[in-house]
């Protein structure tokens, strides 16, 4: 089974560059499953409702969130109708939404989960994933060996020791947050696949996928400021996995795909 997963969409210019280099990137490696981390596609906070029909409407099969998955009110309202959304499995049990599923590729079945690191979060706190992970794999594991986990973490030493701990019980463990692809991509013994993280879609020159120049001004200010979009060098990036039928992964590979601009952005 081959999977492409698109690291984190950040604002109009991710969506961009997710739907302009989808074409290129199937002909030189095709895909049996998607995966989209959309959690900073809206505004580069949060997942807004139409874009996410969009996003899957390009065909993304699963769409991942992970801190910001309640940040828009009209996503957060419609979550549990829309099976393709993916928000942290290890929040509270009351919180709406779905944080793992089993899914069709094909003829297979591929399961995808999220979960939420808790170094570093304070508008949304989560379980320990440690202690959900053993519980997480065995149920999904009664149903495919073909288990895909985004770990949505900030602290680099929790998704390496979340690696470890995963390695044999799941096919890969996806780093994303922080929206700076690393070079640490392995397979571990087991045949776990890991990445810190998968990196952003969206503007490279740019302050995690956002406008320089207002983040700049945050710094100085302490006034947050999400309102202005960043088109300088678009770009997809991700991962594109191999497993073999047992659901070991054969292997894990960077992208890196730059996209032209937006013809309306190209002089800017």
């Amino acid at each position: 089974m081959k999977i492409l997963y698109v690291a984190e969409l950040v604002g109009k210019a991710g969506i961009y560059a997710y739907k302009k280099a989808l074409g290129g990137v199937r002909k030189r490696r095709p895909w049996d499953f998607m995966i989209v981390c959309a959690d900073g596609a809206t505004g580069g906070g949060g997942l807004g409702l139409n874009h996410a029909g969009y996003i899957h409407k390009l065909g993304a099969n699963v769409i991942t969130l992970g801190d910001f998955c309640f940040y828009k009110k009209d996503l957060t309202a419609n979550i549990e109708k829309m099976p393709f959304v993916l928000r942290p499995d290890n929040l509270n049990p009351d919180a709406p939404g779905f944080g793992a599923r089993v899914f069709r590729a094909g003829s297979q079945k591929v399961a995808v989960a999220v979960l939420l690191g808790q170094s570093g979060f304070n508008r949304i706190h989560a379980t320990s994933p440690f202690a959900a992970l053993p519980a997480l794999m065995e149920r999904l594991g009664r149903e495919t060996p073909h288990i895909i986990v985004d770990f949505h973490a900030q602290a680099n030493g929790e998704k390496k020791t979340l690696f470890y701990a995963a390695r044999g019980l799941c096919s890969a463990v996806i780093g994303s947050h922080t929206k700076v692809q690393t070079a640490d991509e392995a397979v571990l013994p087991g045949g776990t696949a890991v990445i810190s993280d998968a990196g952003r879609t969206g503007s490279i020159e740019s302050v995690g996928g956002c406008e320089i120049e207002s983040r700049i001004n945050e710094y100085k200010s302490g006034i947050p400021d999400w309102t202005k979009d960043a088109w300088e060098r678009p770009e997809l990036q991700g991962v594109y996995l191999e497993l073999d039928d047992s659901g070991k992964a054969l292997s894990i590979e960077r992208l890196r795909v730059p996209v032209d601009p937006a013809p309306e952005t190209a002089g800017e």
